[in-house]
């Protein structure tokens, strides 16, 4: 075989070990992840000298990778906010990156620009966001609110009659940034790369459980004159709790401000009829934020800015040279809306698992979670020492161990029983920091997960808990 059919043949044995790999961590609990230095160790050699056979390559990356996998696609996984990758997604994954389209624009890739047209216009009739908002498919919520406040400080300031897109920060009209005190430090990294300065943002005080208080909100709006972008979020990190949208949209507006959502996974309560009044009102903001592979479940990469004001979002994104033919001006470009040039055809797999899906299917899917991560919260609460600091009104919550223990001894212990679960191996929590103290955070994210995993994690919980009090 020459060694250009071994390169074709590679493409069938990386199908075949994907295949194996995703119905063993679907059928049963993975063992605890060999380390990074363990890894490291495997793959740490010099520069080849010659080149190798695909097929052996392909053969030495799963087997060197293997232990060293997290099972993020496992239906027990509540670590982080973190979807399945499923199936379908991950087939039109695969065809994307075989085609090898850069959707830079629509010369040059028709079907990437045509396809992402069409899974734009989907995600708002999903949500139930304004038809006239532009989408720009980006790697995730991250980079989905750098380009919703890229937007946000270009208007703000054309409205004071200056060009930053032209002429810069320098010498600009001020702007003044309010933000929630529970925000998500993705946030703030926007911030830092638009020079609007992570410390200058004024945080805006919170309720118990994250929420932004609109009462101080309007404080804050009354105190300067300086226009204002305001940035609220639909799915608080820790409790999965929404801003009070419905009053903060009039607000902003009377003050002729920008408001923002980080809505990285619950803008997607939008698309249920049963949990779409958590976010009533959002539909009012300016710019959006959120993430296709959390709650719609596609593969990595995919992230979606939305905006209001489609001129704003060109402005702040357009990039134009003589050799980036555009086509004619009524279709939509597809790299007027986010800053990278070269990208992957994100619309595709975005595409597949809208399709995949339905609108009653996506529906289905938020409720089912919504559901499981109640039932998981209260059967977590139900084991003695153990408390459940909220109750989820969506997907996220989080638990201490130790209620009747001092701060940091409780601190300890919660650290030590996550600790115990993740080396278990039966489900995966992760850490986090709420109110100054260390917390389980479970995330319920993954269309794979099912009852039968709540009684499994719950009495994995209890096993882990009980093991760490053994040892005191």
């Amino acid at each position: 075989m020459s060694a250009n059919e071994r390169d074709y043949a590679a493409l069938g044995v990386a199908a075949r070990l994907a295949e194996d790999y995703r119905r063993e961590v679907a059928a049963a609990p993975r063992n605890p992840t060999a380390s990074y230095a363990e890894i490291l160790a495997k793959f740490d050699a010099p520069v080849p000298a010659d080149g190798s056979d695909a097929v052996a390559v392909i053969e030495e990356l799963a087997k060197g990778a293997r232990d060293g996998l997290r099972p993020i696609v496992a239906p027990r996984f509540y670590g982080w906010v973190n979807g399945h990758s499923h199936l379908a997604g991950v087939a039109a994954d695969w065809l994307t990156s075989a085609w090898g389209q850069n959707c830079a624009g629509i010369p040059m890739t028709p079907a990437g620009a045509a396809v992402e047209a069409v899974a734009a216009r989907w995600l708002l009739e999903l949500l139930d966001l304004p038809s006239e908002c532009s989408v720009g498919l980006v790697s995730g919520a991250t980079i989905a609110n750098f380009v919703g406040l890229a937007a946000a400080r270009g208007e703000l300031l054309r409205r004071q009659g200056w060009d930053v897109e032209a002429d810069g920060l320098y010498g600009a009209p001020p702007l003044r940034i309010l933000i929630g005190a529970d925000a998500h430090t993705t946030v703030f990294s926007g911030l830092r790369y638009l020079g609007l300065g992570a410390k200058r943002a004024e945080l805006i005080a919170t309720d118990a459980l994250g929420r932004m208080l609109s009462s101080d909100l309007e404080r804050a709006l009354k105190a300067s004159s300086d226009p204002a972008i305001v940035i609220g979020q639909s799915g608080q990190i820790n409790t999965g709790v929404s801003d009070p949208f419905g009053e903060m949209v009039p607000m902003v507006r009377a003050a002729g401000g920008w408001l923002h959502v980080d809505g990285a996974f619950g803008l997607w309560a939008r698309a249920s009829a049963e949990h779409r009044h958590l976010t009533d009102g959002i539909e009012g903001c300016d710019s959006w934020a959120t993430d296709g592979h959390k709650w719609l479940q596609t593969p990595y990469d995919c992230g979606f800015t939305i905006v209001r004001h489609e001129e704003a979002h060109r402005r702040a994104m357009d990039i134009d040279a003589s050799y980036l033919s555009k086509a004619n001006g009524t279709e939509r470009h597809p790299g007027a809306y986010v800053p990278e040039l070269s990208r992957r055809s994100r619309g595709f797999a975005a595409w597949a698992m809208m399709k995949r899906l339905g609108r009653s299917g996506i529906a289905e899917m938020v409720d089912r979670d919504v559901l499981i991560a109640g039932l998981l919260a209260s059967g977590i609460a139900g084991i003695a020492g153990v408390v459940v600091i909220n109750k989820p009104e969506l997907n996220q919550f989080v638990v201490r161990f130790g209620s009747d223990l001092g701060g940091e001894e409780s601190d300890r212990l919660t650290r030590a029983t996550i600790d115990r679960i993740q080396q278990d191996a039966i489900a995966f929590m992760g850490t986090a920091m709420w109110r100054g103290r260390w917390v389980m955070r479970v995330s319920v994210c993954s269309i794979a997960t099912t009852e039968d995993d709540v009684r499994l994690t719950i009495e994995a919980v209890r096993s882990a808990w009980e093991a760490v009090q053994a040892e005191l």
